[in-house]
C-alpha cells in the first residue's frame, strides 16, 4: 500500500480535452475522494459519503450505457437532453456540489495551519451544500462538521502508510494535496459553468 494520496486517481491528472472532462477518470478520482472519509473515522460523515457515492452512481450508471459516446461529463449531459428524468445530470449537479463543500473545507484547512477541520468544513458547507438542505439534512451535516477530526491527527492519517511504510514528508503532503484540490476546484467551476449556461440544473 501506500499514503492515501498515493494510492488513489488525482484530479490533477483527469485528462481535459475540447470535448471537456475524461468522465471515467473523473469518475474514478471522485471514488478517491470518498475514501479521504474514511480517515475521518466518524459514523457522522457516513451520511456525506453516501451522498457522494449515490451521485458517482447515477453518473457511472449513464456513462456505462455507452462510454464512448458519455466520454465526456459535458458530452453526458447533452446526450441526456432530451430525456424526462435526466437521472446523470441531476446526479451531476448534485455531486459537483459534494466536491466543491469537500474542496473547500480542505482548502480553508490549507490555508491556516491552525485552521481545524471542524471550522474549515463548517464554512465550507455555509457555503455550498447548506443553501440547498432542508432542515433535517441541514442538522444531520451539522452533526458531522462537530465530528470532525483534529486535524494533526487527519494530518497524520493522511500522511501514514498503512503497510507501515514510511510516512510522506510534511512539504511533499502539503505539495500534493494542494495540487489535487486546485485541479478539483478547477473541474468544478468549469463544469459549474456548463451547467450555468446550458440552463442544465433547471427542473432540479
Amino acid at each position: 500500500m501506500a499514503p492515501y494520496l498515493e494510492s488513489v486517481k488525482s484530479f490533477a491528472d483527469v485528462p481535459i480535452s475540447d470535448a471537456g472532462v475524461d468522465t471515467a477518470t473523473f469518475l474514478e478520482a471522485a471514488d478517491g475522494l470518498v475514501g479521504l472519509f474514511d480517515l475521518f473515522e466518524s459514523a457522522a460523515f457516513v451520511i456525506v459519503q453516501n451522498d457522494i457515492k449515490g451521485n458517482i452512481l447515477k453518473v457511472r450508471t449513464r456513462f456505462l450505457t455507452n462510454p464512448e459516446a458519455n466520454k465526456t461529463l459535458e458530452l453526458l449531459v447533452e446526450n441526456e437532453k432530451g430525456e424526462k428524468k435526466r437521472i446523470a445530470t441531476e446526479g451531476l449537479m448534485w455531486l459537483l456540489r459534494g466536491l466543491s463543500f469537500t474542496c473547500k473545507g480542505l482548502q480553508l484547512t490549507q490555508a491556516n495551519a491552525t485552521t481545524e477541520l471542524t471550522e474549515a468544513f463548517t464554512k465550507a458547507y455555509e457555503a455550498t451544500l447548506k443553501q440547498f438542505h432542508n432542515f433535517v439534512v441541514k442538522g444531520a451535516f451539522a452533526l458531522a462538521m462537530k465530528a470532525c477530526p483534529y486535524r494533526a491527527a487527519f494530518y497524520t492519517k493522511l500522511a501514514a502508510d498503512p503497510a507501515g511504510g514510511s510516512s510522506v514528508a510534511p512539504d511533499r503532503l502539503n505539495e500534493d494535496l494542494n495540487k489535487w484540490l486546485s485541479a478539483l476546484a478547477d473541474i468544478v467551476a468549469r463544469l459549474e459553468a456548463f451547467y450555468e449556461k446550458g440552463g442544465h440544473n433547471k427542473g432540479f
